[in-house]
């Protein structure tokens, strides 16, 4: 073979070599592409076909006979906050939103099949207002609700569980903390101590309450107290209310202490130490079904949840934005 054969060749072989090298990574890309959409058709082929799902977001059949009467399985867990979030976890964050909760309470309530509802609480608190959302929804499901406590059910954990009519607490669970907490930060100091100034412009004497840099006032205080203290009434009466104890009993309480699921089974705060299996079976008892409960979870979440704001929210946390940069609530009221 000739020297400008064998160069030809061996140019031709190079040339082969970068396509292939080119093409390779390109192909690799779009199989796995198409394998990714492959697997979510299928996902969703098997939700539609299934008769216990209607769609992802559904309540999805989790154990016992496939028709017939059931109990609903509801998840409240990690801290309660106002809005609609995604239950996926993303990077160790869950939160239990009161819409999304007030939704599934809502479609669990509307199903005939659903005799009693099963309330799992796994929460150290949250949102005033978020909480109390929950428990309203509960107590107007005009079904009985029972409530199983994971690790913690404590604050606003508590309070949206004194809308069942039957608490099921693990003896090591957290419970208790039946209170109201704001915090503030003042940096009015560190200004002075870097010789910088905030002037603000405003329309009344309060009007910038709680701002870090305008000094918190003996009345800033006073005022703010009041609205601690008209919140904490309403939680020691839903207490009342739920526990069917007096005011001053559930005051004797409410200073904000845990109690452990023993202690809180020994105060009346809760009726049984127990599992799933025990709040399973005491959900049944009172939703009237006999044998086997059938048990449909409420809460799976959609294909469409898992790529929407939540996916975006956990991308800005994990590139180092906290949760309380992208809430942005100056003031907030909560049950922790």
């Amino acid at each position: 073979m000739s020297e400008s054969s064998r160069e030809s060749r061996l140019a031709r072989w190079a040339l082969g070599g970068v396509v292939v090298g080119f093409l390779l990574p390109l192909c690799l890309c779009v199989s796995l592409t198409f394998a990714a959409f492959a697997g979510f058709g299928a996902v969703l082929n098997s939700a539609a076909a299934s008769s216990t799902i209607g769609d992802l977001g559904g309540p999805q059949h989790v154990s016992g006979p496939r028709v017939g009467p059931a109990v609903a399985l509801i998840e409240l867990r990690g801290p309660i906050v106002s809005g609609d979030t995604s239950p996926f976890d993303f990077g160790g964050i869950t939160v239990a939103s009161s819409e999304r909760l007030v939704q599934l309470i809502g479609a669990a309530a509307k199903n005939s099949d659903v005799q009693a509802i099963l309330l799992r609480v796994d929460s150290p608190g949250g949102s005033v207002v978020a909480s109390d959302e929950i428990y309203r929804a509960l107590k107007h499901a005009g079904k009985p609700v029972v409530v199983q406590m994971g690790e913690v059910a404590a604050s606003g954990g508590y309070y949206v569980s004194m809308a069942a009519e039957h608490i099921v607490a693990h003896p090591d669970t957290l419970t208790g903390s039946i209170g109201v907490i704001s915090e503030f930060t003042n940096i009015l100091g560190l200004y002075k101590k870097l010789g910088l100034e905030s002037h603000v412009i405003k329309s009344g004497e309060n009007k910038d309450f709680g701002n870090p840099t305008s000094p918190f006032t003996d009345e800033d205080r006073r005022l703010w107290q009041e609205v601690i203290d008209e919140v904490y009434e309403e939680f020691v009466r839903v207490v009342a209310d739920g526990r069917k104890m007096s005011v001053e009993q559930v005051k004797a309480l409410a200073d904000g202490r845990l109690y452990t699921g023993r202690q809180a089974l020994a105060a009346g705060l809760v009726d049984q130490l127990g599992s799933y299996q025990d709040a399973l079976a005491e959900a049944a008892r009172r939703g009237g079904i006999t044998g086997e409960p059938r048990v449909l979870r409420y809460g799976a979440p959609s294909f469409w949840q898992l790529l929407g704001g939540t996916a975006v929210r956990a991308v800005l946390i994990q590139l180092g934005i906290p949760p309380s940069r992208l809430d942005a609530r100056p003031v907030t009221l909560e049950y922790r």
